[in-house]
Protein backbone atom coordinates (compact mmCIF):
# COMPACT_ATOMS: atom_id res chain seq x y z
CA UNK A 1 0.00 0.00 0.00
CA UNK A 2 1.88 3.08 -1.67
CA UNK A 3 2.64 5.77 1.43
CA UNK A 4 1.09 8.53 -0.67
CA UNK A 5 -2.18 7.17 -0.87
CA UNK A 6 -2.15 6.67 3.12
CA UNK A 7 -1.39 10.34 3.44
CA UNK A 8 -4.09 11.02 0.84
CA UNK A 9 -6.42 8.67 2.52
CA UNK A 10 -5.53 10.34 6.09
CA UNK A 11 -6.45 13.87 4.77
CA UNK A 12 -9.95 12.37 4.43
CA UNK A 13 -11.01 10.92 7.48
CA UNK A 14 -8.24 12.64 9.66
CA UNK A 15 -7.20 15.58 11.08
CA UNK A 16 -6.36 18.07 8.88
CA UNK A 17 -7.92 21.11 6.78
CA UNK A 18 -9.25 25.05 6.51
CA UNK A 19 -9.17 27.69 4.69
CA UNK A 20 -9.86 29.79 7.99
CA UNK A 21 -12.14 32.54 6.66
CA UNK A 22 -12.08 34.83 9.51
CA UNK A 23 -14.40 38.07 8.98
CA UNK A 24 -14.00 40.96 10.63
CA UNK A 25 -16.38 41.63 13.14
CA UNK A 26 -19.44 43.84 12.70
CA UNK A 27 -19.56 47.05 14.57
CA UNK A 28 -22.53 47.29 16.59
CA UNK A 29 -23.53 51.00 17.25
CA UNK A 30 -26.28 50.33 19.92
CA UNK A 31 -24.14 47.90 21.57
CA UNK A 32 -21.53 50.74 22.00
CA UNK A 33 -23.55 53.22 23.14
CA UNK A 34 -25.81 50.84 25.83
CA UNK A 35 -22.03 50.89 27.26
CA UNK A 36 -22.19 54.36 28.98
CA UNK A 37 -25.99 53.42 30.25
CA UNK A 38 -26.71 52.16 33.96
CA UNK A 39 -24.54 49.24 35.45
CA UNK A 40 -27.27 46.36 34.75
CA UNK A 41 -27.58 47.79 31.05
CA UNK A 42 -23.86 47.94 30.31
CA UNK A 43 -23.82 44.18 31.82
CA UNK A 44 -26.42 42.99 29.63
CA UNK A 45 -24.99 44.49 26.79
CA UNK A 46 -21.52 43.35 27.59
CA UNK A 47 -22.70 39.60 27.39
CA UNK A 48 -25.17 40.34 24.27
CA UNK A 49 -22.06 41.51 22.65
CA UNK A 50 -19.83 38.73 23.32
CA UNK A 51 -22.45 36.40 22.59
CA UNK A 52 -22.69 38.41 19.25
CA UNK A 53 -18.83 38.69 18.83
CA UNK A 54 -18.12 34.60 19.91
CA UNK A 55 -21.09 32.71 17.87
CA UNK A 56 -21.97 32.65 14.22
CA UNK A 57 -25.17 33.51 13.01
CA UNK A 58 -26.12 30.46 10.89
CA UNK A 59 -27.95 30.44 7.73
CA UNK A 60 -29.73 27.55 7.19
CA UNK A 61 -30.76 25.60 3.98
CA UNK A 62 -34.66 25.83 3.66
CA UNK A 63 -34.90 23.27 0.30
CA UNK A 64 -34.23 19.49 0.83
CA UNK A 65 -30.81 18.90 -0.10
CA UNK A 66 -29.66 15.37 1.20
CA UNK A 67 -27.90 12.41 -0.67
CA UNK A 68 -30.32 10.34 0.37
CA UNK A 69 -34.56 10.85 -0.62
CA UNK A 70 -37.18 12.27 1.93
CA UNK A 71 -39.18 10.24 3.58
CA UNK A 72 -42.84 10.17 3.76
CA UNK A 73 -43.15 8.62 7.42
CA UNK A 74 -41.59 11.18 9.52
CA UNK A 75 -41.30 14.91 9.80
CA UNK A 76 -38.40 16.89 9.16
CA UNK A 77 -37.47 20.14 10.06
CA UNK A 78 -33.82 22.53 10.79
CA UNK A 79 -32.94 23.01 14.51
CA UNK A 80 -29.95 24.60 16.26
CA UNK A 81 -28.68 24.28 19.78
CA UNK A 82 -25.48 25.89 21.32
CA UNK A 83 -22.46 23.58 23.02
CA UNK A 84 -20.44 24.64 26.20
CA UNK A 85 -18.22 26.38 24.29
CA UNK A 86 -20.31 28.66 23.00
CA UNK A 87 -21.16 27.15 18.83
CA UNK A 88 -24.04 26.96 17.68
CA UNK A 89 -24.75 23.81 15.91
CA UNK A 90 -27.17 23.34 13.52
CA UNK A 91 -29.27 20.06 12.91
CA UNK A 92 -31.95 17.56 10.84
CA UNK A 93 -34.19 16.77 13.04
CA UNK A 94 -36.65 13.66 12.06
CA UNK A 95 -39.92 12.97 13.96
CA UNK A 96 -42.23 10.23 13.41
CA UNK A 97 -45.70 10.69 12.09
CA UNK A 98 -46.67 7.90 13.72
CA UNK A 99 -47.66 9.39 17.74
CA UNK A 100 -48.74 6.28 18.30
CA UNK A 101 -45.08 4.84 18.95
CA UNK A 102 -44.59 7.33 21.86
CA UNK A 103 -44.70 6.05 25.23
CA UNK A 104 -46.15 8.33 27.67
CA UNK A 105 -46.60 10.87 25.23
CA UNK A 106 -43.23 10.77 24.55
CA UNK A 107 -40.63 9.77 22.30
CA UNK A 108 -37.04 7.97 22.84
CA UNK A 109 -34.25 9.91 21.27
CA UNK A 110 -31.45 9.49 18.88
CA UNK A 111 -28.52 11.64 17.79
CA UNK A 112 -25.82 11.23 15.24
CA UNK A 113 -22.94 12.65 13.70
CA UNK A 114 -20.43 11.34 11.33
CA UNK A 115 -18.58 10.23 8.73
CA UNK A 116 -15.45 12.11 9.84
CA UNK A 117 -15.44 15.13 7.58
CA UNK A 118 -19.23 14.67 5.98
CA UNK A 119 -22.11 16.61 6.81
CA UNK A 120 -25.69 15.62 8.18
CA UNK A 121 -26.62 15.85 4.69
CA UNK A 122 -24.63 13.17 4.05
CA UNK A 123 -24.60 9.49 6.16
CA UNK A 124 -25.54 10.82 9.50
CA UNK A 125 -29.05 12.03 8.04
CA UNK A 126 -29.48 9.03 6.32
CA UNK A 127 -29.47 6.99 9.67
CA UNK A 128 -30.94 9.43 11.63
CA UNK A 129 -34.28 9.54 9.05
CA UNK A 130 -34.33 5.55 8.92
CA UNK A 131 -34.27 5.23 12.47
CA UNK A 132 -37.30 8.21 12.80
CA UNK A 133 -39.05 5.55 10.62
CA UNK A 134 -38.70 3.16 13.27
CA UNK A 135 -40.38 5.46 16.09
CA UNK A 136 -37.18 7.33 17.35
CA UNK A 137 -37.38 11.23 17.43
CA UNK A 138 -33.66 11.79 15.96
CA UNK A 139 -31.17 14.89 15.27
CA UNK A 140 -28.00 14.57 13.29
CA UNK A 141 -25.89 17.32 13.68
CA UNK A 142 -23.10 19.41 11.81
CA UNK A 143 -20.07 18.90 14.32
CA UNK A 144 -18.65 22.76 15.34
CA UNK A 145 -16.51 24.01 12.92
CA UNK A 146 -18.24 22.13 10.07
CA UNK A 147 -21.07 22.59 7.55
CA UNK A 148 -23.91 24.10 9.05
CA UNK A 149 -23.19 24.48 12.28
CA UNK A 150 -20.67 27.32 14.09
CA UNK A 151 -17.38 27.86 15.17
CA UNK A 152 -14.13 29.30 13.52
CA UNK A 153 -11.45 29.33 12.06
CA UNK A 154 -13.69 26.66 9.85
CA UNK A 155 -13.03 22.70 9.32
CA UNK A 156 -11.05 22.25 12.06
CA UNK A 157 -11.23 19.75 14.85
CA UNK A 158 -10.77 18.74 18.15
CA UNK A 159 -11.61 15.55 20.28
CA UNK A 160 -13.01 17.60 23.54
CA UNK A 161 -14.80 20.33 21.69
CA UNK A 162 -16.42 17.22 19.34
CA UNK A 163 -17.58 15.05 22.17
CA UNK A 164 -18.68 18.14 23.86
CA UNK A 165 -21.04 18.62 20.36
CA UNK A 166 -22.18 15.21 21.42
CA UNK A 167 -22.91 16.38 24.37
CA UNK A 168 -25.04 18.99 23.49
CA UNK A 169 -26.92 16.55 21.64
CA UNK A 170 -28.44 15.41 24.49
CA UNK A 171 -28.78 18.65 25.87
CA UNK A 172 -31.06 19.87 23.42
CA UNK A 173 -33.03 16.53 23.11
CA UNK A 174 -33.32 16.14 26.81
CA UNK A 175 -34.87 19.25 27.52
CA UNK A 176 -37.60 18.56 24.39
CA UNK A 177 -41.14 18.07 25.79
CA UNK A 178 -41.60 15.30 23.33
CA UNK A 179 -38.84 13.45 24.28
CA UNK A 180 -38.04 11.12 27.02
CA UNK A 181 -34.69 12.21 28.86
CA UNK A 182 -33.88 8.56 30.04
CA UNK A 183 -34.31 7.37 27.13
CA UNK A 184 -31.66 9.10 24.85
CA UNK A 185 -29.08 7.41 22.65
CA UNK A 186 -26.50 8.21 20.21
CA UNK A 187 -24.84 7.04 16.78
CA UNK A 188 -21.53 8.07 15.73
CA UNK A 189 -20.51 7.06 12.21
CA UNK A 190 -16.47 6.73 10.79
CA UNK A 191 -14.46 8.67 13.09
CA UNK A 192 -17.35 10.36 14.96
CA UNK A 193 -17.97 6.48 16.10
CA UNK A 194 -14.56 6.86 18.52
CA UNK A 195 -16.32 10.75 19.68
CA UNK A 196 -19.74 8.98 20.33
CA UNK A 197 -18.24 6.36 23.24
CA UNK A 198 -15.84 8.98 24.53
CA UNK A 199 -18.94 10.68 24.74
CA UNK A 200 -20.43 7.81 26.67
CA UNK A 201 -17.47 7.79 28.64
CA UNK A 202 -18.49 11.19 30.17
CA UNK A 203 -22.28 11.55 29.46
CA UNK A 204 -24.68 8.95 31.89
CA UNK A 205 -27.29 10.65 30.22
CA UNK A 206 -26.59 8.29 27.23
CA UNK A 207 -28.32 5.30 27.49
CA UNK A 208 -27.37 3.75 24.63
CA UNK A 209 -24.35 3.94 21.89
CA UNK A 210 -24.05 3.02 18.60
CA UNK A 211 -20.53 3.36 16.75
CA UNK A 212 -20.92 2.30 13.16
CA UNK A 213 -17.50 1.22 10.74
CA UNK A 214 -15.88 3.57 13.23
CA UNK A 215 -12.36 4.97 13.35
CA UNK A 216 -10.43 5.72 16.61
CA UNK A 217 -9.08 9.28 15.07
CA UNK A 218 -6.86 9.78 17.81
CA UNK A 219 -5.23 6.04 17.25
CA UNK A 220 -4.80 6.87 13.59
CA UNK A 221 -3.60 10.21 14.17
CA UNK A 222 -0.53 9.24 16.46
CA UNK A 223 0.07 5.99 15.05
CA UNK A 224 -0.64 5.82 11.37
CA UNK A 225 -2.67 3.77 9.32
CA UNK A 226 -2.75 -0.17 10.50
CA UNK A 227 -0.49 1.20 13.58
CA UNK A 228 2.15 1.37 10.89
CA UNK A 229 3.77 4.58 12.40
CA UNK A 230 3.40 3.61 15.71
CA UNK A 231 6.91 5.39 17.46
CA UNK A 232 8.08 8.26 19.05
CA UNK A 233 10.33 8.49 16.39
CA UNK A 234 7.29 9.08 13.90
CA UNK A 235 5.18 11.03 16.03
CA UNK A 236 8.31 13.81 16.66
CA UNK A 237 8.42 14.39 12.84
CA UNK A 238 4.76 14.33 12.84
CA UNK A 239 4.78 17.18 15.43
CA UNK A 240 7.58 19.37 13.18
CA UNK A 241 5.14 19.10 10.06
CA UNK A 242 2.37 20.33 12.38
CA UNK A 243 4.27 23.05 14.34
CA UNK A 244 6.00 24.26 10.46
CA UNK A 245 2.16 24.10 9.24
CA UNK A 246 1.23 26.51 12.04
CA UNK A 247 3.89 29.05 11.78
CA UNK A 248 2.85 28.86 7.95
CA UNK A 249 -0.75 29.31 8.98
CA UNK A 250 -0.07 32.17 10.91
CA UNK A 251 2.18 34.37 9.12
CA UNK A 252 -0.02 33.85 6.24
CA UNK A 253 -3.27 34.54 7.99
CA UNK A 254 -5.31 31.89 6.32
CA UNK A 255 -5.18 28.01 6.97
CA UNK A 256 -4.02 25.99 4.46
CA UNK A 257 -6.25 22.98 3.34
CA UNK A 258 -4.97 19.32 3.60
CA UNK A 259 -7.50 18.24 0.70
CA UNK A 260 -10.39 15.98 0.80
CA UNK A 261 -10.52 12.42 -1.48
CA UNK A 262 -7.84 12.17 -4.06
CA UNK A 263 -9.08 13.12 -7.61
CA UNK A 264 -8.99 12.37 -9.95
CA UNK A 265 -8.18 8.95 -8.69
CA UNK A 266 -5.22 6.82 -9.88
CA UNK A 267 -5.51 3.01 -10.76
CA UNK A 268 -3.06 1.99 -8.53
CA UNK A 269 -4.63 3.65 -5.35
CA UNK A 270 -6.00 1.31 -2.73
CA UNK A 271 -9.23 0.22 -2.55
CA UNK A 272 -10.60 1.66 0.65
CA UNK A 273 -9.51 5.05 -1.17
CA UNK A 274 -11.35 3.80 -3.93
CA UNK A 275 -14.42 3.52 -2.01
CA UNK A 276 -14.14 6.71 -0.28
CA UNK A 277 -13.95 8.86 -4.37
CA UNK A 278 -16.90 6.10 -5.34
CA UNK A 279 -19.04 7.67 -2.32
CA UNK A 280 -17.61 11.64 -1.66
CA UNK A 281 -16.60 12.62 -5.00
CA UNK A 282 -19.96 10.72 -6.70
CA UNK A 283 -23.56 11.62 -7.46
CA UNK A 284 -23.95 9.01 -5.07
CA UNK A 285 -22.48 11.19 -1.81
CA UNK A 286 -21.41 14.16 -2.90
CA UNK A 287 -22.46 17.32 -0.84
CA UNK A 288 -20.61 21.11 -1.53
CA UNK A 289 -20.00 21.81 2.05
CA UNK A 290 -18.83 18.17 3.02
CA UNK A 291 -14.89 18.62 3.65
CA UNK A 292 -14.53 15.05 2.00
CA UNK A 293 -16.05 15.67 -1.01
CA UNK A 294 -13.89 19.18 -1.45
CA UNK A 295 -10.92 20.57 0.10
CA UNK A 296 -10.73 19.27 3.21
CA UNK A 297 -9.65 19.52 7.07
CA UNK A 298 -7.98 22.22 8.12
CA UNK A 299 -4.01 20.70 7.28
CA UNK A 300 -3.21 21.93 10.69
CA UNK A 301 -5.93 20.49 12.37
CA UNK A 302 -4.63 16.94 13.67
CA UNK A 303 -2.69 18.74 16.31
CA UNK A 304 -5.05 18.15 19.21
CA UNK A 305 -5.65 14.52 17.89
CA UNK A 306 -2.12 13.67 17.88
CA UNK A 307 -1.97 14.13 21.61
CA UNK A 308 -5.16 13.02 23.22
CA UNK A 309 -6.26 8.96 23.51
CA UNK A 310 -10.44 9.19 22.95
CA UNK A 311 -10.73 5.96 24.63
CA UNK A 312 -8.85 6.61 27.64
CA UNK A 313 -12.03 5.71 29.73
CA UNK A 314 -13.62 3.67 27.55
CA UNK A 315 -13.59 0.86 29.94
CA UNK A 316 -15.89 2.53 32.71
CA UNK A 317 -18.98 3.11 30.22
CA UNK A 318 -21.39 1.13 32.20
CA UNK A 319 -24.19 1.71 29.39
CA UNK A 320 -24.56 -0.91 26.74
CA UNK A 321 -22.28 0.26 23.32
CA UNK A 322 -22.83 -1.98 20.05
CA UNK A 323 -19.97 -1.46 17.25
CA UNK A 324 -20.67 -2.38 14.09
CA UNK A 325 -18.11 -3.21 10.97
CA UNK A 326 -18.03 -4.55 7.74
CA UNK A 327 -16.22 -7.82 7.18
CA UNK A 328 -13.83 -6.30 4.55
CA UNK A 329 -13.65 -2.64 5.97
CA UNK A 330 -10.12 -1.28 6.57
CA UNK A 331 -11.35 0.12 9.53
CA UNK A 332 -12.00 -2.67 11.52
CA UNK A 333 -8.91 -3.06 13.76
CA UNK A 334 -10.52 0.39 15.33
CA UNK A 335 -13.71 -1.45 16.34
CA UNK A 336 -11.86 -4.50 18.09
CA UNK A 337 -9.65 -2.21 19.65
CA UNK A 338 -12.06 -0.23 20.88
CA UNK A 339 -14.12 -3.63 22.21
CA UNK A 340 -11.11 -4.84 23.83
CA UNK A 341 -10.50 -1.52 25.45
CA UNK A 342 -14.22 -1.62 27.05
CA UNK A 343 -14.31 -5.49 27.45
CA UNK A 344 -10.55 -6.51 28.39
CA UNK A 345 -11.52 -9.39 25.78
CA UNK A 346 -10.26 -10.11 22.14
CA UNK A 347 -12.65 -10.11 19.65
CA UNK A 348 -11.66 -12.91 17.83
CA UNK A 349 -12.97 -12.03 14.64
CA UNK A 350 -13.36 -15.58 12.22
CA UNK A 351 -10.35 -15.06 9.31
CA UNK A 352 -13.70 -16.13 7.21
CA UNK A 353 -17.27 -15.55 8.06
CA UNK A 354 -20.60 -17.23 6.70
CA UNK A 355 -22.19 -15.03 4.06
CA UNK A 356 -25.84 -16.17 4.97
CA UNK A 357 -25.25 -13.84 8.11
CA UNK A 358 -23.87 -11.66 10.64
CA UNK A 359 -20.84 -12.26 13.40
CA UNK A 360 -21.20 -11.06 16.33
CA UNK A 361 -19.13 -11.29 20.15
CA UNK A 362 -21.28 -10.25 23.11
CA UNK A 363 -19.43 -9.26 27.12
CA UNK A 364 -21.81 -7.91 29.51
CA UNK A 365 -23.66 -4.95 27.63
CA UNK A 366 -21.11 -4.45 25.28
CA UNK A 367 -21.64 -6.14 21.38
CA UNK A 368 -19.12 -6.34 17.96
CA UNK A 369 -21.19 -6.93 14.77
CA UNK A 370 -19.64 -7.91 12.11
CA UNK A 371 -21.56 -7.38 8.44
CA UNK A 372 -20.22 -9.89 6.11
CA UNK A 373 -18.49 -8.93 2.96
CA UNK A 374 -18.95 -5.35 3.95
CA UNK A 375 -16.60 -2.44 3.22
CA UNK A 376 -15.81 0.68 5.59
CA UNK A 377 -17.65 2.56 3.01
CA UNK A 378 -21.12 0.46 2.66
CA UNK A 379 -22.19 1.09 5.99
CA UNK A 380 -22.60 4.57 5.28
CA UNK A 381 -25.22 4.28 2.98
CA UNK A 382 -25.70 0.41 1.66
CA UNK A 383 -29.16 -0.09 2.81
CA UNK A 384 -28.96 -3.69 2.32
CA UNK A 385 -25.37 -3.53 4.49
CA UNK A 386 -26.21 -1.10 6.92
CA UNK A 387 -28.28 -3.62 9.52
CA UNK A 388 -31.04 -0.78 10.93
CA UNK A 389 -33.34 -3.85 12.41
CA UNK A 390 -30.36 -4.67 14.41
CA UNK A 391 -29.94 -1.00 15.57
CA UNK A 392 -33.65 -1.01 15.56
CA UNK A 393 -33.34 -3.49 18.15
CA UNK A 394 -30.52 -2.67 19.96
CA UNK A 395 -31.94 0.56 20.90
CA UNK A 396 -35.38 -0.37 22.11
CA UNK A 397 -34.07 -2.89 24.41
CA UNK A 398 -31.75 -0.26 25.79
CA UNK A 399 -33.85 3.00 25.80
CA UNK A 400 -37.02 1.57 27.37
Amino acid sequence: MKSRFLKAAFAVVSACTLMACCPEKENNAAQDAAKTAAPATEAASTAQQTKDENMNKLTLTAEWDKVFPKSDKVEHSKVTFKNHFGIELAADMFVPKDTSLKVNGKFPAIAVSGPFGAVKEQSSGLYAQQMAERGFLTIAFDPSFTGESGGEPRYMNSPDINTEDFMASVDFLSTRDNVDPERIGIIGICGWGGMAINAAGIDTRVKATVASTMYDMSRVTANGYFDSANNADARNEARKALMAQRTKDFKNGTYDLAGGVVDPLPDDAPYFVKDYFAYYKTPRGYHKRSLNSNKGWAASAGTSLLNTKLLAYADEIRNPVLIIHGEKAHSRYFGEGAFEKMTGKKANVPAKLDATRNWSKTVGNKEILVIPGASHVDLYDNLEKIPFEKLNEFFKTNLK
